[in-house]
Protein backbone atom coordinates (compact mmCIF):
# COMPACT_ATOMS: atom_id res chain seq x y z
CA UNK A 1 0.00 0.00 0.00
CA UNK A 2 2.86 2.40 0.76
CA UNK A 3 4.24 1.76 -2.74
CA UNK A 4 0.86 2.70 -4.24
CA UNK A 5 0.77 5.83 -2.06
CA UNK A 6 4.24 6.79 -3.29
CA UNK A 7 3.31 6.26 -6.94
CA UNK A 8 0.29 8.53 -6.44
CA UNK A 9 2.50 11.23 -4.95
CA UNK A 10 4.89 11.09 -7.91
CA UNK A 11 1.94 11.11 -10.32
CA UNK A 12 0.38 14.21 -8.79
CA UNK A 13 3.66 16.05 -8.16
CA UNK A 14 3.22 18.34 -11.22
CA UNK A 15 -0.19 19.39 -9.90
CA UNK A 16 1.24 19.95 -6.41
CA UNK A 17 3.95 22.18 -7.82
CA UNK A 18 1.45 24.02 -10.01
CA UNK A 19 -0.71 24.69 -6.96
CA UNK A 20 2.35 26.08 -5.12
CA UNK A 21 3.09 28.35 -8.05
CA UNK A 22 -0.54 29.47 -8.19
CA UNK A 23 -0.58 30.30 -4.46
CA UNK A 24 2.57 32.30 -5.05
CA UNK A 25 0.57 34.87 -7.02
CA UNK A 26 -0.76 36.32 -3.78
CA UNK A 27 1.88 34.96 -1.38
CA UNK A 28 5.28 35.18 -3.14
CA UNK A 29 6.96 33.15 -0.37
CA UNK A 30 5.36 30.01 -1.87
CA UNK A 31 7.63 30.47 -4.91
CA UNK A 32 10.79 30.60 -2.82
CA UNK A 33 13.05 27.91 -1.29
CA UNK A 34 11.68 25.17 -3.56
CA UNK A 35 14.85 23.11 -3.21
CA UNK A 36 13.97 22.56 0.45
CA UNK A 37 10.71 20.92 -0.64
CA UNK A 38 12.88 18.17 -2.16
CA UNK A 39 15.27 17.77 0.76
CA UNK A 40 18.00 20.05 -0.58
CA UNK A 41 18.32 22.36 2.40
CA UNK A 42 21.18 23.85 4.42
CA UNK A 43 22.62 20.90 6.31
CA UNK A 44 22.99 20.64 10.07
CA UNK A 45 26.49 21.97 10.90
CA UNK A 46 29.13 19.24 11.14
CA UNK A 47 30.03 20.43 14.64
CA UNK A 48 26.64 19.13 15.84
CA UNK A 49 26.49 15.31 15.98
CA UNK A 50 22.71 15.04 15.48
CA UNK A 51 19.48 16.99 15.81
CA UNK A 52 16.25 16.80 17.75
CA UNK A 53 13.69 17.41 15.03
CA UNK A 54 10.22 18.91 15.54
CA UNK A 55 7.75 19.35 12.69
CA UNK A 56 4.93 21.93 13.02
CA UNK A 57 2.83 22.58 9.93
CA UNK A 58 1.90 26.25 10.18
CA UNK A 59 1.37 29.23 12.48
CA UNK A 60 -1.09 27.53 14.84
CA UNK A 61 1.11 24.51 15.46
CA UNK A 62 4.25 26.65 15.81
CA UNK A 63 2.51 28.88 18.34
CA UNK A 64 1.30 25.85 20.29
CA UNK A 65 4.76 24.30 20.68
CA UNK A 66 6.75 27.46 21.40
CA UNK A 67 6.86 26.68 25.16
CA UNK A 68 8.18 23.18 24.36
CA UNK A 69 10.75 24.55 21.90
CA UNK A 70 12.02 27.06 24.45
CA UNK A 71 12.51 24.25 26.98
CA UNK A 72 14.32 22.10 24.41
CA UNK A 73 16.58 25.00 23.39
CA UNK A 74 17.59 25.47 27.04
CA UNK A 75 18.40 21.77 27.47
CA UNK A 76 19.88 21.02 24.05
CA UNK A 77 21.24 24.30 22.64
CA UNK A 78 22.11 24.38 18.93
CA UNK A 79 20.63 20.89 18.45
CA UNK A 80 17.01 21.76 17.63
CA UNK A 81 15.77 21.40 14.05
CA UNK A 82 12.28 22.71 13.24
CA UNK A 83 10.48 22.14 9.96
CA UNK A 84 7.29 23.80 8.81
CA UNK A 85 5.15 23.39 5.70
CA UNK A 86 3.84 26.92 5.15
CA UNK A 87 5.73 30.20 4.68
CA UNK A 88 3.61 31.81 7.40
CA UNK A 89 4.68 29.08 9.83
CA UNK A 90 8.29 29.73 8.84
CA UNK A 91 7.93 33.48 9.36
CA UNK A 92 6.27 33.04 12.75
CA UNK A 93 9.00 30.66 13.91
CA UNK A 94 11.76 33.03 12.82
CA UNK A 95 10.08 35.98 14.53
CA UNK A 96 9.63 34.03 17.78
CA UNK A 97 12.95 32.17 18.02
CA UNK A 98 15.31 33.68 15.45
CA UNK A 99 18.50 31.65 15.02
CA UNK A 100 18.01 29.66 18.22
CA UNK A 101 16.77 26.76 16.06
CA UNK A 102 17.88 25.34 12.72
CA UNK A 103 14.91 25.77 10.37
CA UNK A 104 14.02 24.46 6.89
CA UNK A 105 10.83 23.35 5.13
CA UNK A 106 9.65 19.76 5.40
CA UNK A 107 10.21 18.02 2.05
CA UNK A 108 7.47 16.25 0.14
CA UNK A 109 6.83 12.72 1.38
CA UNK A 110 8.60 11.00 -1.53
CA UNK A 111 11.54 8.67 -0.74
CA UNK A 112 14.34 10.45 -2.61
CA UNK A 113 13.51 13.81 -0.99
CA UNK A 114 13.15 12.37 2.50
CA UNK A 115 16.36 10.35 2.19
CA UNK A 116 18.26 13.43 1.10
CA UNK A 117 16.76 15.38 3.99
CA UNK A 118 17.64 12.76 6.61
CA UNK A 119 21.25 12.53 5.37
CA UNK A 120 21.67 16.29 5.63
CA UNK A 121 19.88 16.90 8.95
CA UNK A 122 20.91 13.74 10.89
CA UNK A 123 17.98 13.64 13.38
CA UNK A 124 18.02 11.22 16.31
CA UNK A 125 14.46 11.96 17.46
CA UNK A 126 11.42 13.18 15.51
CA UNK A 127 8.51 15.02 17.16
CA UNK A 128 5.45 15.37 14.93
CA UNK A 129 2.77 17.80 16.10
CA UNK A 130 -0.94 16.89 16.29
CA UNK A 131 -1.94 14.81 13.21
CA UNK A 132 1.11 14.72 10.94
CA UNK A 133 1.26 11.10 9.73
CA UNK A 134 3.53 10.84 6.68
CA UNK A 135 4.03 7.17 5.69
CA UNK A 136 7.39 7.44 3.86
CA UNK A 137 8.82 9.79 6.46
CA UNK A 138 7.93 7.43 9.31
CA UNK A 139 9.08 4.35 7.38
CA UNK A 140 12.49 5.85 6.58
CA UNK A 141 12.97 7.09 10.16
CA UNK A 142 12.19 3.59 11.40
CA UNK A 143 14.74 2.11 8.98
CA UNK A 144 17.41 4.47 10.27
CA UNK A 145 16.62 3.84 13.94
CA UNK A 146 15.22 7.35 14.47
CA UNK A 147 12.57 7.36 17.20
CA UNK A 148 9.33 9.09 16.12
CA UNK A 149 6.69 10.53 18.45
CA UNK A 150 3.34 12.15 17.70
CA UNK A 151 3.03 14.88 20.34
CA UNK A 152 -0.03 16.93 21.27
CA UNK A 153 -1.82 14.34 19.16
CA UNK A 154 -5.46 14.81 18.27
CA UNK A 155 -7.80 12.66 16.23
CA UNK A 156 -11.35 13.86 15.62
CA UNK A 157 -14.14 11.36 15.02
CA UNK A 158 -14.37 12.60 11.43
CA UNK A 159 -10.63 12.09 10.81
CA UNK A 160 -10.72 8.65 12.42
CA UNK A 161 -13.47 7.56 10.04
CA UNK A 162 -11.30 8.71 7.13
CA UNK A 163 -8.27 6.77 8.33
CA UNK A 164 -10.42 3.66 8.90
CA UNK A 165 -11.09 3.53 5.16
CA UNK A 166 -7.44 2.55 4.83
CA UNK A 167 -7.28 0.62 8.09
CA UNK A 168 -4.40 -1.71 7.22
CA UNK A 169 -2.22 1.07 5.79
CA UNK A 170 -2.99 3.31 8.76
CA UNK A 171 -2.10 0.55 11.22
CA UNK A 172 1.21 -0.09 9.43
CA UNK A 173 2.07 3.61 9.53
CA UNK A 174 1.19 3.99 13.21
CA UNK A 175 3.37 1.00 14.08
CA UNK A 176 6.43 3.11 13.26
CA UNK A 177 5.67 5.51 16.12
CA UNK A 178 7.47 4.97 19.41
CA UNK A 179 4.65 6.80 21.18
CA UNK A 180 1.49 8.80 20.61
CA UNK A 181 1.15 11.55 23.23
CA UNK A 182 -2.59 12.26 22.98
CA UNK A 183 -4.40 15.39 24.13
CA UNK A 184 -7.46 13.63 25.60
CA UNK A 185 -8.81 10.19 26.44
CA UNK A 186 -11.10 10.41 23.40
CA UNK A 187 -8.11 11.12 21.12
CA UNK A 188 -6.20 8.26 22.71
CA UNK A 189 -9.08 5.82 22.20
CA UNK A 190 -9.26 6.68 18.48
CA UNK A 191 -5.52 6.21 18.01
CA UNK A 192 -5.70 2.82 19.76
CA UNK A 193 -8.63 1.85 17.54
CA UNK A 194 -6.52 2.73 14.49
CA UNK A 195 -3.65 0.53 15.69
CA UNK A 196 -1.16 2.77 17.50
CA UNK A 197 0.91 0.45 19.75
CA UNK A 198 1.77 2.88 22.56
CA UNK A 199 -0.56 5.72 23.49
CA UNK A 200 -0.39 8.03 26.50
CA UNK A 201 -2.67 10.88 27.49
CA UNK A 202 -0.41 13.85 28.19
CA UNK A 203 -2.86 16.73 27.81
CA UNK A 204 -2.81 19.62 25.38
CA UNK A 205 0.35 21.73 25.16
CA UNK A 206 -1.82 24.62 24.01
CA UNK A 207 -2.84 25.02 27.68
CA UNK A 208 0.79 25.78 28.55
CA UNK A 209 0.75 28.89 26.38
CA UNK A 210 2.92 31.76 27.58
CA UNK A 211 2.62 35.50 27.11
CA UNK A 212 5.42 36.91 24.91
CA UNK A 213 8.31 38.93 26.31
CA UNK A 214 7.47 42.59 27.02
CA UNK A 215 3.81 41.71 26.55
CA UNK A 216 2.35 44.37 28.85
CA UNK A 217 4.31 47.21 27.25
CA UNK A 218 3.47 46.20 23.66
CA UNK A 219 -0.17 45.52 24.48
CA UNK A 220 -0.47 48.93 26.15
CA UNK A 221 1.12 50.65 23.13
CA UNK A 222 -1.38 48.94 20.84
CA UNK A 223 -4.29 49.96 23.06
CA UNK A 224 -3.13 53.57 22.89
CA UNK A 225 -3.22 53.37 19.08
CA UNK A 226 -6.73 51.92 19.12
CA UNK A 227 -7.98 54.54 21.53
CA UNK A 228 -8.41 53.86 25.23
CA UNK A 229 -11.97 55.23 25.20
CA UNK A 230 -13.21 52.80 22.55
CA UNK A 231 -14.82 49.38 23.07
CA UNK A 232 -13.18 46.78 20.81
CA UNK A 233 -14.09 43.30 19.73
CA UNK A 234 -11.74 41.13 17.70
CA UNK A 235 -12.51 38.61 14.97
CA UNK A 236 -9.38 36.46 14.64
CA UNK A 237 -8.22 33.82 12.13
CA UNK A 238 -11.14 34.51 9.81
CA UNK A 239 -11.69 32.84 6.43
CA UNK A 240 -13.46 33.65 3.21
CA UNK A 241 -17.20 33.46 3.81
CA UNK A 242 -16.89 34.76 7.38
CA UNK A 243 -15.72 38.35 6.95
CA UNK A 244 -18.90 39.40 5.13
CA UNK A 245 -21.00 38.20 8.09
CA UNK A 246 -18.73 39.81 10.68
CA UNK A 247 -18.64 43.14 8.87
CA UNK A 248 -22.42 43.22 8.52
CA UNK A 249 -22.74 42.59 12.27
CA UNK A 250 -20.27 45.42 12.93
CA UNK A 251 -22.35 47.74 10.73
CA UNK A 252 -25.48 46.98 12.71
CA UNK A 253 -23.82 47.15 16.14
CA UNK A 254 -22.25 50.54 15.39
CA UNK A 255 -25.76 52.00 15.34
CA UNK A 256 -26.34 50.84 18.91
CA UNK A 257 -22.74 51.22 20.15
CA UNK A 258 -21.28 54.17 18.21
CA UNK A 259 -17.88 53.80 19.90
CA UNK A 260 -17.44 50.19 18.79
CA UNK A 261 -14.33 49.09 16.87
CA UNK A 262 -13.81 45.74 15.13
CA UNK A 263 -10.26 44.39 14.99
CA UNK A 264 -10.28 42.04 11.99
CA UNK A 265 -7.50 39.44 11.61
CA UNK A 266 -7.70 37.28 8.45
CA UNK A 267 -6.10 33.86 8.83
CA UNK A 268 -4.02 34.02 5.64
CA UNK A 269 -1.85 37.06 4.79
CA UNK A 270 -2.43 36.68 1.05
CA UNK A 271 -6.06 37.71 1.71
CA UNK A 272 -5.27 41.00 3.47
CA UNK A 273 -5.89 43.14 0.36
CA UNK A 274 -9.05 41.23 -0.58
CA UNK A 275 -10.51 41.73 2.89
CA UNK A 276 -9.56 45.41 2.84
CA UNK A 277 -11.51 45.82 -0.41
CA UNK A 278 -14.51 44.06 1.12
CA UNK A 279 -14.50 46.46 4.08
CA UNK A 280 -14.55 49.54 1.84
CA UNK A 281 -17.15 48.01 -0.51
CA UNK A 282 -19.51 47.71 2.44
CA UNK A 283 -19.04 51.40 3.19
CA UNK A 284 -17.08 50.92 6.42
CA UNK A 285 -14.13 53.11 7.38
CA UNK A 286 -10.88 51.13 7.39
CA UNK A 287 -7.47 51.54 9.03
CA UNK A 288 -4.71 49.02 8.39
CA UNK A 289 -2.41 47.97 11.21
CA UNK A 290 0.64 48.21 8.97
CA UNK A 291 0.39 52.02 8.68
CA UNK A 292 0.96 52.34 12.46
CA UNK A 293 -1.36 55.33 12.87
CA UNK A 294 -3.79 56.15 15.71
CA UNK A 295 -7.32 54.87 15.21
CA UNK A 296 -9.68 57.83 14.85
CA UNK A 297 -13.25 57.67 16.17
CA UNK A 298 -14.76 57.35 12.69
CA UNK A 299 -12.81 54.13 11.98
CA UNK A 300 -15.10 51.09 11.95
CA UNK A 301 -12.58 48.33 11.21
CA UNK A 302 -8.93 47.96 12.21
CA UNK A 303 -7.44 45.43 9.76
CA UNK A 304 -4.54 43.50 11.28
CA UNK A 305 -2.39 43.02 8.17
CA UNK A 306 0.79 42.09 10.04
CA UNK A 307 2.16 38.77 11.30
CA UNK A 308 3.01 37.51 14.77
CA UNK A 309 0.91 40.01 16.73
CA UNK A 310 -2.28 38.11 17.45
CA UNK A 311 -1.74 37.79 21.20
CA UNK A 312 -1.22 41.55 21.52
CA UNK A 313 -4.30 42.20 19.41
CA UNK A 314 -6.36 40.00 21.72
CA UNK A 315 -5.15 42.12 24.63
CA UNK A 316 -6.53 45.20 22.89
CA UNK A 317 -10.08 43.83 22.81
CA UNK A 318 -12.91 43.09 25.25
CA UNK A 319 -14.52 40.20 23.34
CA UNK A 320 -13.02 37.64 20.95
CA UNK A 321 -14.58 35.84 18.01
CA UNK A 322 -12.42 32.93 16.78
CA UNK A 323 -12.83 32.16 13.09
CA UNK A 324 -12.83 29.11 10.88
CA UNK A 325 -16.03 28.23 12.69
CA UNK A 326 -18.91 29.91 10.84
CA UNK A 327 -17.81 27.79 7.87
CA UNK A 328 -16.77 24.14 8.02
CA UNK A 329 -13.05 24.61 8.68
CA UNK A 330 -13.10 23.12 12.17
CA UNK A 331 -12.28 26.28 14.11
CA UNK A 332 -9.05 27.67 15.57
CA UNK A 333 -7.46 27.89 19.00
CA UNK A 334 -9.73 29.61 21.59
CA UNK A 335 -7.12 29.44 24.34
CA UNK A 336 -5.12 32.45 23.14
CA UNK A 337 -7.96 34.89 23.90
CA UNK A 338 -8.73 32.96 27.11
CA UNK A 339 -5.16 33.61 28.28
CA UNK A 340 -5.82 37.36 28.41
CA UNK A 341 -9.24 36.91 29.99
CA UNK A 342 -11.55 37.43 27.03
CA UNK A 343 -14.95 35.80 26.66
CA UNK A 344 -14.90 33.69 23.49
CA UNK A 345 -17.39 33.49 20.62
CA UNK A 346 -17.22 30.95 17.80
CA UNK A 347 -19.40 29.41 15.18
CA UNK A 348 -20.62 25.85 15.61
CA UNK A 349 -18.02 24.24 13.27
CA UNK A 350 -15.28 23.66 15.85
CA UNK A 351 -14.51 19.96 15.41
CA UNK A 352 -10.73 20.62 15.49
CA UNK A 353 -11.11 21.77 19.11
CA UNK A 354 -14.31 19.96 20.05
CA UNK A 355 -13.34 18.96 23.60
CA UNK A 356 -11.89 22.36 24.46
CA UNK A 357 -14.96 24.20 23.21
CA UNK A 358 -17.31 21.80 24.96
CA UNK A 359 -15.58 22.44 28.28
CA UNK A 360 -15.29 26.18 27.70
CA UNK A 361 -19.02 26.33 27.06
CA UNK A 362 -19.72 24.28 30.19
CA UNK A 363 -17.57 26.59 32.33
CA UNK A 364 -19.25 29.68 30.83
CA UNK A 365 -16.11 30.89 29.12
CA UNK A 366 -17.37 30.58 25.53
CA UNK A 367 -20.56 30.68 23.47
CA UNK A 368 -21.12 28.97 20.11
CA UNK A 369 -23.36 30.80 17.64
CA UNK A 370 -25.07 29.27 14.62
CA UNK A 371 -25.54 32.33 12.43
CA UNK A 372 -25.28 36.10 12.05
CA UNK A 373 -28.34 36.83 14.21
CA UNK A 374 -27.09 34.70 17.10
CA UNK A 375 -23.66 36.34 16.83
CA UNK A 376 -25.17 39.81 16.97
CA UNK A 377 -27.41 38.88 19.91
CA UNK A 378 -24.54 37.54 22.03
CA UNK A 379 -22.28 40.47 21.20
CA UNK A 380 -25.06 42.87 22.13
CA UNK A 381 -25.52 41.17 25.50
CA UNK A 382 -21.82 41.34 26.37
CA UNK A 383 -21.28 44.85 25.00
CA UNK A 384 -24.15 46.14 27.12
CA UNK A 385 -22.80 44.62 30.35
CA UNK A 386 -19.09 45.06 31.13
CA UNK A 387 -19.32 43.07 34.37
CA UNK A 388 -20.93 40.12 32.59
CA UNK A 389 -18.33 39.92 29.83
CA UNK A 390 -15.55 40.26 32.42
CA UNK A 391 -17.01 37.32 34.37
CA UNK A 392 -17.10 35.13 31.25
CA UNK A 393 -13.53 36.15 30.40
CA UNK A 394 -12.34 35.21 33.88
CA UNK A 395 -14.07 31.83 33.53
CA UNK A 396 -12.22 31.21 30.26
CA UNK A 397 -8.86 32.10 31.82
CA UNK A 398 -9.45 29.90 34.88
CA UNK A 399 -10.31 26.96 32.63
CA UNK A 400 -7.01 27.46 30.78
CA UNK A 401 -4.90 27.65 33.94
CA UNK A 402 -6.59 24.60 35.48
CA UNK A 403 -5.63 22.40 32.54
CA UNK A 404 -1.93 23.28 32.20
CA UNK A 405 0.72 20.57 32.62
CA UNK A 406 1.01 18.85 29.23
CA UNK A 407 4.40 20.46 28.64
CA UNK A 408 5.93 18.62 31.62
CA UNK A 409 4.40 15.31 30.52
CA UNK A 410 5.66 15.72 26.95
CA UNK A 411 9.19 16.65 28.03
CA UNK A 412 9.30 13.50 30.14
CA UNK A 413 8.55 11.34 27.08
CA UNK A 414 11.14 13.21 25.00
CA UNK A 415 13.87 12.73 27.56
CA UNK A 416 13.02 9.03 28.04
CA UNK A 417 13.35 8.40 24.30
CA UNK A 418 16.57 10.38 24.07
CA UNK A 419 17.97 8.28 26.92
CA UNK A 420 16.96 5.09 25.09
CA UNK A 421 18.70 6.39 21.99
CA UNK A 422 21.91 7.08 23.93
CA UNK A 423 21.86 3.59 25.43
CA UNK A 424 21.50 1.94 22.01
CA UNK A 425 24.22 3.98 20.26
Amino acid sequence: MRVFYTVLLYTFMPLILLRMWWRGRKAPAYRQRWAERFGIAPALPETIPSSIWLHAVSVGEVQAVLPLLRQLIQRYPQQILVTTTTPTGSQHLRKALGDAVHHVYLPYDVPFAMQQFLRRQRPRLLLLVETELWPNLLHLCHQRGIQSVLINARMSARSARGYLRFARFTRQTLQYLACVAAQTEADAARFRQLGAPRVQVTGNIKFDIELPAQFAERADALRQLLGTERVCWIAASTHEGEEQILLQVQQQLRQQFPNLLLILVPRHPERFDTVAQLVTQLGLNLLRRSVQQPCRNEIDVYLADTMGELQYLYAGAEIAFVGGSLIERGGHNPLEPALVGLPVLSGVHVFNFADIYQQLVQTQGAVLVSDKDALKQQLTEWLADAALRKKWGQNARQYLLANAGALTNTLKIVEELLLIGLNTD
